[in-house]
């Protein structure tokens, strides 16, 4: 039986954003980096589950899809088949921007056709980028190019930079408001849940955090089956860093 045949949809919230996702071929790790000019955006766009998929949805979105699509998913469905379920159970699909990117790199995206131009998607091995009320086309060539060009480095970098080119590229005619990035670690936690909800350059502002947390990812990554490694202070300042 269908998780959908029981759900109401309404038409959502209108967010207009521009998103990266994508699977990491060399580790599986899993992620969303997003950005919109509406504050609040990592509450409602970005949905991960480890070893199940990575999902964005947005425009005028309702955010359940998020949640339905990684219940389907983990069920073992390809993102091109979560893609169609929601669509076929969705009145308001139309209405809505959907990514998906499944356990196994194959991806999948939706771009309504009442999503407010410029409006579309780009997918390639393993990725997903994608934006509505863009300045135009050249938003999200700009954040496919940065995916492309970066595939040899870890995924939280690769999406950090393609949303950082979308930003460069002119993103939204009335800028950007707030941003967020979501990195799943393959042992079941988050390793990057970085948000900035309400900040004139929420792109960097990101990239601030992210440049203060990223050197410590070891020590996160470690801490969990090492207790016994001690504070991230002094762990930190043994290696000339900063906690």
């Amino acid at each position: 039986m269908s998780l959908l045949k029981h759900i109401t949809f309404v038409r959502g919230t209108e967010t207009h954003t521009f998103t990266a996702l994508g699977r990491c071929p060399h580790t599986g790790r899993l992620g969303v980096a997003t950005t919109t000019s509406e504050m609040g955006v990592g509450s409602r766009v970005p949905y991960v589950q480890p070893h199940v998929g990575a999902v964005a949805t947005q425009a005028y979105t309702d955010p359940r899809l998020g949640q339905l699509a990684l219940q389907l998913l983990a069920l073992g469905y390809p993102a091109a088949r979560v893609v169609a379920e929601l669509a076929s159970s969705d009145p308001h699909i139309e209405w809505r921007q959907l990514g998906i990117v499944d356990r196994w790199g194959h991806v999948a995206a939706h771009t309504g056709t009442h999503n407010t131009a410029w409006a579309g998607h780009h997918t390639g091995e393993g990725w997903i980028t994608m934006g509505n009320v863009l300045v135009g086309e050249g938003v999200v060539q700009a954040m496919a190019q940065a995916m492309q060009d970066s595939v040899t480095e870890a995924l939280e970098v690769r999406l950090m930079r393609a949303i950082e080119a979308g930003t460069t590229a002119g993103g939204q005619p009335d800028g950007q408001r707030s941003a967020a990035l979501l990195v799943y670690e393959n042992t079941g936690y988050a390793i990057m849940n970085l948000r900035v909800d309400d900040h004139p350059t929420p792109t960097q502002e990101l990239w601030r955090l992210f440049n203060k947390l990223y050197p410590l990812k070891p020590y996160y990554q470690e801490r969990p089956d090492n207790p016994s490694i001690g504070r991230v202070g002094d762990w930190a300042r043994a290696r000339g860093l900063n906690a």
